[in-house]
């Protein structure tokens, strides 16, 4: 596992996210910490543990971003889950181990499309030959009882012509019948107190092993045969032991879950209605985040080591609220800061995909070139804090109705010319009389 700098990590997150110094600090400190804890002697190694953290802050501010960002930075597995779907056992809701279950999947995923990718070129040639198997027959045919002499075979020439063809994509469009397989099973549910999710799936799985594979000789074309071929090539050649390994050893040292909305598991003033299972759910994610053995699919996985990060608005709460095992169990806590019109005017420009980017990369696909004046840049950030502050503040998703609203029109039917300049009278003529009016950018904005 190798990790960049703390400062390489914060210049990578300020390619995509606008501000949050304090909070693009503390996650590069812990992801860099978990590569120094990979150089530590052994016999201290096991008792460094992660730096959890909690982002505090309104919605639309980044949190999600700088989590999502950081797992593509590190390449580590990464899971994002949210608070609110864990209940104590007995209420309607998931198994929080399940957080880890998932994390998991992903892992054993990403590391055997890396080991797919390792094997594709031997996968591609044992395709190339199972194509032309198909195309002008085996390269040997089978021999006879007794003193029978086998078939003869194709001219050597006349498979290496099909061999050119196919490598040029010549017979792309020609059809040959292939065997496919047929995997419709009855699917099956099972409903316990616990581990639901994962009693299910493995059913399914002991199921679908133990029913003979049916399959069905259809006609598809060439490319469409070439893809499932190869498909079948690489999960033959990728040895699935070696995934699963080097998956759980991935997830137990690297591995990232993002707890989104842990706001929404603190108690209120009442202690009644819904709220009666809210602590409920803390204490069932404590022994996860405080270090437990988790039983999955593919075996047994340690948490002790798994960094958590969780975030929340926390309006009229605070992380004081958390019971006090689980407030100990996230000892970094950082503040993210409400975006101001400055902050939305670099949003719409400054990130590697800005708003304004994506709006021109839509736009171009219909010819049409989109250009905004620096003035009616700084008015639509303008008009979207404006309304953050008169109605609920969504950060910079405020963004997204504010651009969808000035250019719904464009966007509805292009215009016949070839360029449209956005102006800061345009900006102003669309959206004044919107956000003037409470009711109207209530509904609108």
């Amino acid at each position: 596992m190798t990790t960049p700098t703390p400062r390489d990590i914060v210049a990578h997150l300020d390619k995509y996210i606008v501000g949050q110094a304090d909070a693009k600090r503390a996650v590069a400190i812990a992801l860099r910490n978990r590569w120094r804890r990979q150089q530590a002697s052994e016999d201290i190694r096991a008792e460094i543990m992660p730096n959890n953290i909690i982002l505090m802050g309104p919605t639309g501010v980044g949190k999600t971003e700088i989590a999502r960002r950081l797992a593509d930075l590190a390449g580590a597995p990464f899971v994002k889950v949210e608070a609110s779907k864990f209940t104590e056992v007995g209420y309607v809701g998931r198994d929080v181990e399940s957080m880890v279950r998932d994390l998991v999947d992903i892992a054993v995923q990403m590391v055997k499309g890396e080991q797919g990718r390792r094997v594709r070129a031997q996968a591609e040639r044992q395709v190339t030959e199972r194509l032309l198997d198909l195309l002008v027959g085996p390269e040997t045919a089978a021999v006879g009882f007794g003193d029978a002499s086998p078939d003869p075979e194709p001219a050597p020439s006349t498979r290496d012509k099909f061999r050119d063809k196919l490598a040029a994509g010549k017979l792309d469009a020609r059809e040959v019948e292939l065997e496919l397989p047929q995997s419709h099973y009855p699917t099956v549910e099972i409903f316990t107190p616990q581990g639901m999710e994962e009693i299910g799936s493995s059913f399914q799985e002991m199921l679908s092993g133990m029913m003979p594979k049916r399959t069905r000789r259809r006609k598809v074309t060439v490319a469409d045969a070439r893809r499932h071929l190869l498909a079948e090539e690489v999960e033959k050649l990728v040895n699935m032991d070696e995934v699963i390994s080097d998956a759980i050893e991935r997830v137990q040292e690297a591995g990232i879950i993002f707890i989104d909305e842990i706001d929404k598991i603190v108690g209120g003033d009442g202690g009644h209605g819904p709220d009666v299972s809210r602590e409920g759910v803390q204490r069932d994610i404590l022994p996860v985040v405080e270090g437990a053995t988790v039983s999955t699919k593919y075996g047994m996985v340690k948490t002790d080591h798994v960094l958590f990060v969780a975030a929340g608005a926390f309006h009229g709460t605070s992380p004081s609220d958390l019971i006090p095992e689980l407030q100990g169990r996230f000892p970094i806590r950082v503040e993210l800061d409400s975006l101001s019109a400055e902050d939305f005017e670099r949003i719409l420009t400054e990130p590697k995909s800005a708003l304004i980017k994506q709006y021109q990369a839509l736009m171009k696909s219909e010819g049409l070139t989109l250009e905004f004046d620096p003035k009616a840049i700084a008015e639509i950030a303008r008009l979207a804090a404006e309304v953050n502050t008169a109605q609920e503040n969504i950060g910079a998703r405020r963004l997204h109705t504010v651009m969808t609203t000035l250019l719904e029109d464009i966007l509805f039917e292009p215009p016949a010319r070839k360029k449209v300049k956005v102006s800061a009278t345009m900006v102003r003529k669309r959206l004044s009389s919107i956000v003037e009016d409470t009711d109207l950018s209530r509904y609108i904005l």
